[in-house]
């Protein structure tokens, strides 16, 4: 049976790249995404499996049933845009000017959508059901898999699989790492407020620009003298907004900051640190602080028994594509709500541009294969069928 699924999406790969070029073309923002969300459930009108929608905000549940009883598998697939123009001068580019598929959702998304139409097909060969997920919101948070979540997308369901597709893997090839396998991620604010006053008399201000500019290179030191060299932790500043006339003494300065652990400990453990430097503010440079630190997506971890079936079955069947180990990623992502609720595998399909312009995902040149569809289809479908072929 797994010859047989594996012919009828080689004879769609052609349906898939129409879908993600239409879906490239007509990105929408998270929580904006009407008419994605429409064009998934129109997709399913005439099909032989149950929707449901407006599951979350804008999500939709298919259920693939074999009439059989059996086990439960939810495959997931995130369809979200991004705040970013497009620069790739690809012929399907983005049709609305700031917004752009820059991570993959479209290729997940449409090669998801091919895979469910030809499961569906063949539903009688399976025993039990699968989920499709079809998640909005990825990419803010909190992001769309909570809401889904609590509408109950996962009830009855005993394992869940999800794929990226990666524009900085080698194309033709699926990728697995069992245990955490991407960071969780926190957000702070920070507000520095000191004494304005005149540039030639800094006596008698009090200058806030020193104080946070002392707090941006004190909180590196989290990093390299806090965290067990064996953890993987990152702090970015990626705002400071001071600006004022060049010859004052500003009165405060905003920082935003990025934080990313691979386990929650190591999240635990630079929250920590970051108020215990914006306290030491307060006392060394007489300002006073106001901080809004906001805890983010989980990191996220793969089971490892069931990562090391999916891993293990890509490998026994899939002989023309290479399975690897890879390392942790240091992007987060809010599959790990899924993965906090059941066993689950976060998988990579390899997905670098054959021309060999290779640009990191959020790029306004992001580009992918487009073999990687049918690669991600491959191999989904691949354990799908595994997992519920019954003993």
């Amino acid at each position: 049976m797994t010859t047989e699924l594996l012919k009828a999406l080689e004879q769609k790969e052609d349906k898939m790249i129409e879908i993600r070029r239409h879906l490239h073309e007509n990105p929408e923002l998270s929580f904006q995404e009407e008419e994605t969300s429409k064009y998934i459930a129109d997709f399913y009108k005439d099909k032989d499996v149950q929707v449901d929608t407006n599951i979350g905000e804008r999500g939709i549940k298919v259920t693939i049933d074999s009439g059989k009883p059996g086990k439960t598998l939810a495959i997931r697939a995130d369809f979200d845009a991004l705040p970013i123009e497009e620069d790739t001068g690809l012929p399907f580019a983005s049709k609305n000017p700031g917004v752009m598929h820059a991570c993959g959702h479209d290729a997940h998304t449409a090669y998801m959508l091919v895979l469910a139409e030809t499961l569906a097909e063949m539903k009688d060969s399976l025993i039990g059901k699968v989920i499709v997920i079809h998640q909005p919101a990825e990419e803010v948070p909190p992001g769309g898999a909570q809401g889904m979540i609590k509408d109950g997308v996962l009830e009855g369901v005993d394992n869940v699989i999800g794929v990226h597709v990666m524009s900085t893997m080698d194309t033709g090839k699926v990728y697995y790492r069992p245990g955490f396998v991407q960071t969780g991620r926190a957000f702070f604010k920070l507000k520095v407020n000191g004494k304005g006053g005149h540039g030639s008399s800094p006596h008698m201000a009090n200058d806030a620009i020193v104080a946070a500019s002392h707090f941006v290179t004190a909180v590196q030191t989290i990093v390299s003298r806090r965290l067990n060299p064996f953890e993987t932790g990152v702090v970015t500043i990626g705002s400071f907004d001071g600006k004022g006339p060049f010859n004052a003494v500003s009165d405060h300065v905003t920082l935003e900051g990025d934080v990313r652990g691979l386990t929650e400990e190591t999240k635990q453990t630079i929250e920590k640190e970051v108020k215990r430097l914006v306290k030491g503010l307060d006392e060394m440079f007489g300002v006073t602080c106001e901080l809004d630190y906001k805890d983010d997506y989980p990191a996220l971890y793969n089971d490892p028994e069931f990562t090391e079936y999916v891993s293990s079955t890509l490998k026994d069947k899939l002989e023309d594509i290479p399975v690897e180990e890879c390392e942790a990623q240091p992007p987060s992502e809010d599959f790990a709500y899924y993965a906090k609720e059941r066993p689950s595998a976060f998988i990579y399909v390899g997905a670098a541009p054959e021309d060999g312009d290779i640009f990191p995902h959020h790029h306004p040149k992001f580009n992918i294969s487009e073999k990687s569809l049918l690669i991600a289809a491959k191999a989904v479908g691949t354990v799908v069928q595994d997992y519920l072929k019954g003993e």
